[in-house]
Formats: C-alpha cells, structure tokens, sequence
C-alpha cells in the first residue's frame, strides 16, 4: 500500500497516510482534525541492484571511452 504525503493549509503541518490507490484522491484530514489539506506529489525512490541485460558488467560508463573504443 502506498503512503501519500499531504499538506494542513491551516496549521502547515505536512503528515503522511498509508492508504489504497483506490483512496489517493479522497480527503485526508490532519493529524489535528482540520480538513483543509493538499495533497503533495512526492517521488519515488528505488533502490537496489540492476540486473538483465541492461545492466552495465563491470561498471562501465557508455560513451566511447567507457566502452571500451578508445586506445
């Protein structure tokens, strides 16, 4: 389940909820009770080791020299 992060306009505290997708866009009130909040975008960050093809062997860089073409 995801956590969205929101915004009190009244008392400028920022709070976060554990809430379904299927909710993201209801209201959320603050921690205090007012309900005159926004809801913040937010990024995600992913952590964790590449595998696959796509993943450089060896920590290469691309470009030429980081390929390997130069010399």
């Amino acid at each position: 389940m995801p956590t969205y992060a929101y915004r009190c306009r009244e008392c400028t505290e920022t709070f976060e909820l554990l809430r379904p997708m299927s909710e993201s866009g209801a209201p959320a009130a603050c921690p205090d009770g007012h309900t005159d909040t926004v809801k913040l975008l937010t990024t995600v960050a992913l952590t964790g080791a590449a595998s696959g093809p796509a993943a450089p062997a060896g920590g290469g860089g691309g470009g030429c020299c980081g390929g390997g073409c130069c010399g």
